[in-house]
Protein backbone atom coordinates (compact mmCIF):
# COMPACT_ATOMS: atom_id res chain seq x y z
CA UNK A 1 0.00 0.00 0.00
CA UNK A 2 1.26 3.26 -0.74
CA UNK A 3 1.92 6.18 1.64
CA UNK A 4 0.16 8.88 1.54
CA UNK A 5 1.37 12.46 1.26
CA UNK A 6 -0.03 15.21 3.38
CA UNK A 7 -1.79 17.72 1.64
CA UNK A 8 -0.31 20.61 3.05
CA UNK A 9 3.11 19.03 1.82
CA UNK A 10 1.88 18.76 -1.69
CA UNK A 11 0.78 22.39 -1.78
CA UNK A 12 3.77 24.19 -0.32
CA UNK A 13 6.03 21.90 -3.14
CA UNK A 14 3.93 23.07 -5.57
CA UNK A 15 3.89 27.02 -4.09
CA UNK A 16 7.70 26.69 -4.60
CA UNK A 17 7.91 25.62 -8.04
CA UNK A 18 5.29 28.18 -9.02
CA UNK A 19 7.34 31.01 -7.20
CA UNK A 20 10.70 29.61 -8.77
CA UNK A 21 8.91 29.77 -12.43
CA UNK A 22 7.66 33.30 -12.12
CA UNK A 23 9.94 35.59 -14.18
CA UNK A 24 10.87 38.61 -11.69
CA UNK A 25 9.16 41.89 -12.14
CA UNK A 26 12.76 43.46 -12.94
CA UNK A 27 13.07 41.67 -15.99
CA UNK A 28 10.01 42.20 -17.29
CA UNK A 29 10.44 45.81 -17.09
CA UNK A 30 13.59 45.58 -18.79
CA UNK A 31 12.34 43.56 -21.35
CA UNK A 32 9.34 46.00 -21.91
CA UNK A 33 12.11 49.06 -21.82
CA UNK A 34 14.18 47.46 -24.29
CA UNK A 35 12.06 46.79 -26.86
CA UNK A 36 11.36 50.41 -27.65
CA UNK A 37 15.10 51.13 -27.44
CA UNK A 38 16.02 48.42 -29.94
CA UNK A 39 13.38 49.35 -32.35
CA UNK A 40 14.58 53.66 -32.03
CA UNK A 41 18.05 52.15 -32.52
CA UNK A 42 17.05 49.94 -35.51
CA UNK A 43 15.37 53.16 -37.15
CA UNK A 44 18.78 55.07 -36.47
CA UNK A 45 21.00 53.01 -37.99
CA UNK A 46 18.55 52.00 -41.48
CA UNK A 47 17.63 55.77 -41.85
CA UNK A 48 21.38 56.82 -41.15
CA UNK A 49 22.25 56.46 -44.91
CA UNK A 50 19.17 57.71 -46.35
CA UNK A 51 19.05 59.87 -49.15
CA UNK A 52 15.18 59.76 -49.62
CA UNK A 53 13.27 62.84 -49.40
CA UNK A 54 9.89 61.51 -47.36
CA UNK A 55 12.59 58.69 -45.26
CA UNK A 56 14.84 61.22 -43.18
CA UNK A 57 17.28 59.89 -41.21
CA UNK A 58 16.23 59.83 -37.70
CA UNK A 59 19.09 62.33 -36.14
CA UNK A 60 17.25 64.49 -38.66
CA UNK A 61 14.13 64.46 -37.17
CA UNK A 62 15.43 64.26 -33.71
CA UNK A 63 16.90 67.27 -34.56
CA UNK A 64 13.99 69.29 -35.93
CA UNK A 65 12.33 68.47 -32.86
CA UNK A 66 14.36 70.11 -30.52
CA UNK A 67 14.17 73.25 -32.57
CA UNK A 68 10.02 72.97 -33.41
CA UNK A 69 10.08 72.27 -29.26
CA UNK A 70 11.24 75.87 -28.91
CA UNK A 71 8.82 77.88 -30.53
CA UNK A 72 5.65 78.34 -28.30
CA UNK A 73 3.79 77.33 -31.34
CA UNK A 74 4.37 74.53 -30.28
CA UNK A 75 4.00 73.99 -26.58
CA UNK A 76 0.51 75.84 -27.52
CA UNK A 77 -0.62 72.50 -29.65
CA UNK A 78 0.65 69.70 -27.04
CA UNK A 79 -1.33 71.70 -24.53
CA UNK A 80 -4.52 71.75 -26.52
CA UNK A 81 -4.07 68.12 -27.84
CA UNK A 82 -3.21 66.94 -23.83
CA UNK A 83 -5.80 69.03 -22.94
CA UNK A 84 -8.55 68.16 -25.06
CA UNK A 85 -7.98 64.13 -24.62
CA UNK A 86 -7.66 64.43 -20.76
CA UNK A 87 -10.79 66.06 -20.29
CA UNK A 88 -12.40 63.76 -22.73
CA UNK A 89 -11.31 60.83 -21.49
CA UNK A 90 -12.61 61.97 -17.70
CA UNK A 91 -16.09 62.95 -19.25
CA UNK A 92 -16.26 59.14 -20.92
CA UNK A 93 -15.35 57.96 -18.08
CA UNK A 94 -17.94 59.22 -15.50
CA UNK A 95 -20.73 58.91 -17.80
CA UNK A 96 -19.49 55.38 -18.63
CA UNK A 97 -19.53 54.41 -15.09
CA UNK A 98 -22.82 56.04 -14.16
CA UNK A 99 -24.52 54.83 -16.75
CA UNK A 100 -22.97 51.76 -16.57
CA UNK A 101 -23.86 51.24 -13.00
CA UNK A 102 -27.13 52.24 -13.80
CA UNK A 103 -27.78 50.10 -16.92
CA UNK A 104 -25.83 46.71 -15.26
CA UNK A 105 -28.74 47.09 -11.89
CA UNK A 106 -31.99 47.89 -13.88
CA UNK A 107 -32.14 44.77 -15.95
CA UNK A 108 -35.42 46.25 -17.78
CA UNK A 109 -33.56 49.44 -19.11
CA UNK A 110 -30.73 47.23 -20.22
CA UNK A 111 -33.02 44.89 -22.35
CA UNK A 112 -33.36 48.73 -24.18
CA UNK A 113 -30.00 49.92 -23.80
CA UNK A 114 -28.03 47.12 -24.61
CA UNK A 115 -29.11 46.77 -28.75
CA UNK A 116 -28.25 50.57 -29.43
CA UNK A 117 -24.55 50.08 -27.49
CA UNK A 118 -23.60 46.69 -29.55
CA UNK A 119 -24.99 48.70 -32.34
CA UNK A 120 -22.98 51.82 -32.40
CA UNK A 121 -20.07 49.81 -30.39
CA UNK A 122 -19.99 48.20 -34.14
CA UNK A 123 -19.34 51.45 -35.86
CA UNK A 124 -15.07 52.67 -35.90
CA UNK A 125 -14.58 55.53 -33.28
CA UNK A 126 -13.00 57.60 -36.20
CA UNK A 127 -15.92 57.55 -38.89
CA UNK A 128 -18.14 59.76 -35.86
CA UNK A 129 -15.93 62.84 -36.22
CA UNK A 130 -17.58 63.51 -39.59
CA UNK A 131 -21.03 63.46 -38.07
CA UNK A 132 -20.45 65.72 -35.45
CA UNK A 133 -18.68 67.96 -37.80
CA UNK A 134 -21.71 68.05 -39.87
CA UNK A 135 -24.07 68.24 -37.07
CA UNK A 136 -22.18 70.70 -34.50
CA UNK A 137 -19.99 72.54 -37.01
CA UNK A 138 -15.63 73.31 -36.30
CA UNK A 139 -14.78 74.11 -33.15
CA UNK A 140 -12.98 72.66 -30.08
CA UNK A 141 -16.50 71.49 -28.49
CA UNK A 142 -16.68 69.85 -31.72
CA UNK A 143 -13.39 67.70 -31.09
CA UNK A 144 -14.37 67.11 -27.13
CA UNK A 145 -17.89 65.48 -27.61
CA UNK A 146 -16.48 63.71 -30.67
CA UNK A 147 -13.75 62.37 -28.41
CA UNK A 148 -15.72 61.64 -25.41
CA UNK A 149 -18.82 59.97 -27.14
CA UNK A 150 -15.90 58.02 -29.29
CA UNK A 151 -14.51 56.96 -25.80
CA UNK A 152 -17.71 56.49 -23.58
CA UNK A 153 -18.60 52.91 -24.70
CA UNK A 154 -15.29 50.79 -23.87
CA UNK A 155 -15.82 51.99 -20.02
CA UNK A 156 -19.57 52.04 -20.14
CA UNK A 157 -19.91 48.27 -21.73
CA UNK A 158 -16.80 46.95 -18.93
CA UNK A 159 -18.97 49.02 -16.67
CA UNK A 160 -22.01 46.98 -17.43
CA UNK A 161 -20.44 43.78 -17.48
CA UNK A 162 -18.19 44.37 -14.21
CA UNK A 163 -21.34 45.26 -12.39
CA UNK A 164 -24.12 42.23 -13.44
CA UNK A 165 -20.67 39.69 -12.54
CA UNK A 166 -20.73 40.64 -9.24
CA UNK A 167 -20.41 37.51 -7.09
CA UNK A 168 -24.06 36.22 -5.83
CA UNK A 169 -22.68 35.18 -2.82
CA UNK A 170 -21.80 38.62 -2.12
CA UNK A 171 -24.61 40.61 -3.21
CA UNK A 172 -26.94 38.11 -0.70
CA UNK A 173 -24.80 39.20 2.20
CA UNK A 174 -24.78 42.90 1.36
CA UNK A 175 -28.99 42.09 0.88
CA UNK A 176 -28.45 40.09 4.53
CA UNK A 177 -26.95 43.78 5.98
CA UNK A 178 -29.91 45.64 4.40
CA UNK A 179 -27.60 48.23 3.14
CA UNK A 180 -28.69 51.51 1.48
CA UNK A 181 -28.74 51.37 -2.15
CA UNK A 182 -25.98 53.96 -2.86
CA UNK A 183 -23.75 52.33 -0.07
CA UNK A 184 -24.13 49.12 -1.67
CA UNK A 185 -23.07 50.65 -4.19
CA UNK A 186 -20.31 52.41 -3.52
CA UNK A 187 -18.90 50.23 -1.02
CA UNK A 188 -19.16 46.62 -2.81
CA UNK A 189 -20.72 46.99 -6.40
CA UNK A 190 -18.06 49.14 -7.61
CA UNK A 191 -15.04 48.22 -5.82
CA UNK A 192 -16.02 44.38 -7.03
CA UNK A 193 -16.65 45.19 -10.78
CA UNK A 194 -13.35 47.59 -10.61
CA UNK A 195 -10.88 45.43 -12.81
CA UNK A 196 -13.43 45.16 -15.41
CA UNK A 197 -14.49 49.31 -15.48
CA UNK A 198 -10.31 49.98 -15.33
CA UNK A 199 -9.62 47.97 -18.33
CA UNK A 200 -12.50 49.39 -20.06
CA UNK A 201 -11.14 52.51 -19.59
CA UNK A 202 -7.67 51.81 -20.45
CA UNK A 203 -9.49 50.67 -24.28
CA UNK A 204 -11.22 54.32 -23.80
CA UNK A 205 -8.18 56.09 -23.32
CA UNK A 206 -6.69 54.30 -26.18
CA UNK A 207 -9.46 55.31 -28.34
CA UNK A 208 -10.06 59.00 -26.95
CA UNK A 209 -6.03 59.48 -28.09
CA UNK A 210 -7.01 57.75 -32.01
CA UNK A 211 -10.24 59.79 -32.34
CA UNK A 212 -8.16 62.68 -30.38
CA UNK A 213 -5.62 62.76 -33.91
CA UNK A 214 -7.97 62.75 -36.28
CA UNK A 215 -10.58 65.58 -34.78
CA UNK A 216 -7.45 67.52 -35.02
CA UNK A 217 -6.65 66.76 -38.69
CA UNK A 218 -10.32 67.47 -39.86
CA UNK A 219 -10.61 71.14 -40.24
CA UNK A 220 -8.69 72.21 -36.98
CA UNK A 221 -5.57 74.81 -36.66
CA UNK A 222 -4.79 73.66 -33.25
CA UNK A 223 -3.12 70.54 -31.86
CA UNK A 224 -0.52 68.27 -32.80
CA UNK A 225 -3.02 65.87 -35.24
CA UNK A 226 -3.36 69.43 -37.11
CA UNK A 227 0.12 70.71 -37.07
CA UNK A 228 1.23 66.99 -38.61
CA UNK A 229 -0.71 67.22 -41.16
CA UNK A 230 -0.10 70.85 -42.45
CA UNK A 231 3.70 69.33 -42.36
CA UNK A 232 2.63 67.14 -44.37
CA UNK A 233 0.72 69.05 -46.95
CA UNK A 234 3.03 71.59 -47.22
CA UNK A 235 6.14 69.12 -47.60
CA UNK A 236 7.83 69.32 -44.33
CA UNK A 237 8.50 65.92 -44.30
CA UNK A 238 10.85 66.23 -41.42
CA UNK A 239 8.45 68.02 -39.03
CA UNK A 240 5.23 65.47 -40.35
CA UNK A 241 8.13 62.59 -38.58
CA UNK A 242 8.84 64.44 -35.98
CA UNK A 243 5.17 64.80 -35.34
CA UNK A 244 4.41 61.29 -35.98
CA UNK A 245 7.29 60.56 -33.50
CA UNK A 246 5.77 63.10 -30.65
CA UNK A 247 2.62 61.60 -30.93
CA UNK A 248 3.60 57.90 -30.18
CA UNK A 249 5.83 58.76 -27.04
CA UNK A 250 2.73 60.73 -26.08
CA UNK A 251 0.65 57.38 -26.47
CA UNK A 252 2.93 54.94 -25.32
CA UNK A 253 3.80 56.82 -22.03
CA UNK A 254 0.01 57.92 -21.59
CA UNK A 255 -1.16 54.10 -22.04
CA UNK A 256 1.94 52.81 -19.57
CA UNK A 257 1.29 55.57 -16.90
CA UNK A 258 -2.40 54.63 -16.45
CA UNK A 259 -1.20 50.88 -16.63
CA UNK A 260 0.86 51.83 -13.91
CA UNK A 261 -2.56 53.34 -12.28
CA UNK A 262 -4.57 50.20 -12.60
CA UNK A 263 -1.81 48.34 -11.34
CA UNK A 264 -1.83 50.27 -7.78
CA UNK A 265 -5.15 50.41 -7.91
CA UNK A 266 -6.00 46.74 -8.32
CA UNK A 267 -2.74 45.53 -6.36
CA UNK A 268 -5.35 43.26 -4.15
CA UNK A 269 -6.95 41.74 -6.88
CA UNK A 270 -3.63 40.99 -8.44
CA UNK A 271 -2.42 39.48 -5.47
CA UNK A 272 -5.59 37.23 -4.92
CA UNK A 273 -4.84 36.10 -8.95
CA UNK A 274 -1.39 35.03 -8.14
CA UNK A 275 -2.46 33.80 -4.83
CA UNK A 276 -5.28 31.84 -6.61
CA UNK A 277 -2.51 30.13 -9.43
CA UNK A 278 -0.04 29.23 -6.77
CA UNK A 279 -2.84 27.43 -5.16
Amino acid sequence: MAASVPTGHISTARLRRTRARRVPRGVLVAVEAAVPILLVAAWWVASASSTNAFFPPLQTILRRLVEMSAAPRFWLDVGSSLGNLFLSFALASVLGIVLGTVFGLVRPVSWFVDPVLHFFRAIPPVALVPIFVSLIGFGNETRIVSITLAALFPTLIATIDGVRAVDPVLKMVVRAYRMPLPTRVALVTLPAASPRILSGMQVSLVTAFIVMIASEMLGSSSGLGAATLLAQQSFAIADMWAGILLLGVIGYATSALFGLLRRGVLRWYIAAQQMGREL
